[in-house]
């Protein structure tokens, strides 16, 4: 059974997160558009993403991006932000991330690998 998680919904404009825990992963998905106006709304939903998977022990966090059409590099800096506080935990409390993309987004398969190389020991890329 999957709880919503409330401190992980977040809205600006047509950029939305939303997130659920089914007592093994921490799901979260990510609709819109990742511009600008969405940059602050992203970066509080990864800092409680972060804290939320700290405060239950998740071991799994899965990220679905198969409905964000477009994420500029400042967005992107801050899933780099994010990844990086989960590279300087303790490596038994580290959590593996899953990002969750959509082939037919091309930007995805650039940028995703490239979070992907940054960790390859934390990140795993999955096609929807």
């Amino acid at each position: 059974m999957s709880a919503t998680v409330p401190s992980l919904a977040m809205a600006a404009g047509d950029f939305s997160v939303e997130g659920e825990w089914n007592g093994r992963t921490l799901s979260t998905r990510f609709r819109g558009n990742a511009d600008l106006r969405a940059r602050q709304a992203l970066d509080n939903a990864l800092t409680a993403l972060h804290a939320e998977a700290r405060r239950i022990g998740a071991r799994d966090v899965a990220v679905d991006l198969s409905r964000l059409e477009f994420m500029n590099s400042s967005c992107f800096k801050s899933f780099v932000s994010w990844i990086n506080r989960v590279q300087e935990m303790d490596a038994g409390a580290r959590y593996q991330i899953r990002l969750l993309s959509n082939p037919a987004l091309h930007w995805q398969k650039r940028s995703l690998h490239a979070l992907q190389c940054f960790a390859t020991d934390l990140v795993q890329i999955e096609s929807t």
